[in-house]
């Protein structure tokens, strides 16, 4: 008598967002039933989820709806909002209980930076490292990835128009500053491929890209992929937060716009300078442990859309 292997489901925390949206997609993909965990309505945008994915009303502030939200799933997948920046312990910790009451297998969190691997670097590194204490206390089954920068930012409404209007990408990067870029769909098929391995239960590891890249690499990818020349302007980490910032319009009032602007100012003055080099990841060691292909930034940039269109999308992260 065959057997029939029942559809595993993923709820995704934070699926109207490039991060969340990308998980959504590569688990739909890869056969999982999702569960695109908003408090959005209408999270993709006004387009058609694939069949396998319902939308679920959930709010990470309101642990009671994360535990409806995830009964029945077998992992969960976590990413930090940008706009809670100073709360990244306490709602990874909500998470995890919620995910231990539900009975989840597996809570898999993407923190969207770089994780130190000893006390002292200061910014969302330190609000890592005790985000990963709380998601081990909570009891459950958890993987914690450090992805430290991502393609899809050059998407957003902080950099895009630069690149398509002015042929300028803009970025708070010193010129001769190293990164390991990686795509967000590439995150999200590592976090997919931990799943299977009982040996990523309990660990972390920072993610990046397989190419390390200085800003005029990154323009010149760019370039090739938009067939005509891109050129790469630095801004001072103080301007780029206003950038970010602006890239919201209305959804910030001026009180969260000021505040945003600070700290990611201060976290790319930190960035550029720090002696742990946070946007760099040995990516060979990586790749050892978790063995699938990743894009480079020059097949990345080809594959997307850079017509400029009046088409929904995210804003940014």
């Amino acid at each position: 008598m065959s057997t029939v292997t029942p559809t595993r489901t993923i709820a995704v925390i934070g699926a109207s967002g490039r991060q969340g949206g990308a998980q959504v997609r590569q688990a739909a993909a890869a056969g999982f039933h999702v569960r695109a965990l908003s408090r959005s309505p209408d999270p993709f945008y006004g387009q058609e989820p694939p069949e396998n994915v319902e939308v679920v009303a959930a709010d990470l502030y309101d642990e009671a709806s994360l535990v409806r939200a995830f009964e029945g799933a077998d992992a969960v997948f976590h990413t930090h909002p940008l706009r809670a920046r100073q709360d990244r312990a306490v709602l990874v910790g909500s998470v995890g209980r919620a995910a231990k009451a539900a009975g989840v297998k597996r809570v898999v969190w993407n923190t969207s930076s770089w994780i130190p691997d000893r006390p002292g670097d200061p910014h969302t590194y330190a609000g890592n490292t005790a985000g990963i204490n709380e998601l081990w206390r909570s009891g459950v089954g958890g993987t914690v990835f450090g992805s430290v920068l991502f393609m899809d930012n050059m998407l957003t409404n902080w950099a895009r128009p630069s690149i398509v209007n002015e042929g300028k990408f803009i970025y708070a990067h010193r010129p001769d500053l190293w990164a390991n870029w990686i795509s967000l769909d590439d995150v999200a098929r590592i976090m997919i491929h931990s799943l299977d391995r009982p040996d990523m239960e309990g660990a972390w590891m920072n993610i990046g890209g397989p190419e390390r890249l200085q800003p005029g690499d990154v323009a010149r990818a760019l370039s090739g992929a938009l067939g005509r020349d891109i050129e790469y302007v630095a801004c001072t980490p103080a301007e780029f937060g206003k950038r970010l910032a602006y890239a919201y319009g209305d959804e910030m009032g001026p009180a969260e716009r000021a505040a945003i602007e600070t700290s990611i100012g201060a976290f790319y003055e930190y960035n550029n300078t720090a002696p742990t080099r946070p946007f760099e990841v040995d990516t060979d060691a990586m790749l050892e442990r978790i063995p699938i292909e990743l894009e480079t930034v020059a097949t990345w940039a080809k594959r997307q859309d850079w017509s400029n269109s009046n088409a929904p999308r995210p804003p940014a992260g």
